[in-house]
């Protein structure tokens, strides 16, 4: 089985994968300082807890945007699984090509989604990602991304309302039944909601107007994702797994010995020494 880990700036997000099915995902909190031994003994229970043995985790594949975590992270894979992670970065094979004017500023989170939409769904196709940004990013018929949009993810629109405005509360973000909101707490919901589906609507709309690629896929993922997909038709589909697959698509791409030999023959090193 191969681990998959999406390091994302509030979560971390862990999918195991036997062959190419899902069969556990689990989240932890990006945000909250953890040595190596706290995100060791956290993976081996939620293995546990998910009725997997650390022993069948054969290697381990994590697309990160949060350097700061990574350290930590990787050791505690080398102790508790006994395997030196492959990390997704420059030079990783994976089936798409950034013709972008800066390739290397472009997140491996959105390199990954890129590359699991144009794999399973095929070329042209735009990639909606409602996580901590919303991202939009278009793939062309021959797997070249050409473009991406960054805008502020629903959380972060609803946080800087609470937090910037004094008597606005911290709320649920759900689809109110009504756009006419008659209180406080629904017209922020109506606000962010109805907000980001508008702004995903146009965006989508100009995007593929001005690549002028003609029928164009719309894959969406991320944690919100679905309130989003559930209510536009600009939308075609809605994966909530769509950047761990690409991770294991990724890892199937590369030329790799298993990452238990590979952490096997540095521990092997650090004891010569």
């Amino acid at each position: 089985m191969i681990m998959a880990i999406d390091v994302g700036n509030t979560n971390i997000t862990v999918g195991v994968f036997e062959k190419d099915e899902v069969i556990a995902t689990f989240r932890l909190t990006t945000k909250m300082p953890r040595t190596s031994d706290e995100y060791g003994i956290l993976l081996v229970d939620l293995l546990e807890q998910n009725k997997i043995g650390c022993d069948v985790i054969l290697d381990v594949i994590i697309a990160s945007v949060v350097p700061d975590v990574m350290h930590a992270l990787e050791g505690a894979l080398v102790k508790y699984l006994g395997i030196r992670p492959m990390i997704v970065e420059p030079g990783t094979k994976t089936g798409i090509r950034i013709v972008t004017e800066n390739p290397r500023q472009i997140g491996a989170d959105r390199i990954v989604d890129a590359a699991a939409a144009y794999e399973l769904y095929g070329g042209p196709v735009l990639v909606l990602d409602f996580g901590t940004a919303t991202t939009y990013d278009l793939v062309d018929k021959d797997g070249a991304f050409v473009s991406g949009v960054t805008a502020p993810g629903i959380r972060i629109s609803a946080k800087a309302l609470w937090e910037d405005a004094a008597k606005l509360p911290e709320i649920e973000i759900r689809k109110p039944e009504s756009i006419l909101a008659k209180e406080t707490i629904s017209s922020m919901q109506a606000g962010l909601v109805y907000g980001q589906i508008g702004q995903t609507e146009y965006i989508v709309k100009n995007m593929i107007r001005e690549a002028d690629m003609g029928k164009v896929k719309v894959v969406a993922t991320g944690g919100l994702g679905r309130i989003i997909a559930n209510e536009t038709d600009c939308i075609d589909v809605y994966d909530p797994n769509l950047t761990l697959k690409g991770m294991n698509l990724i890892y199937k791409k590369q030329n790799r010995k298993m990452g238990r030999t590979l952490a096997r023959t540095d521990l092997e090193r650090e004891t010569e020494r």
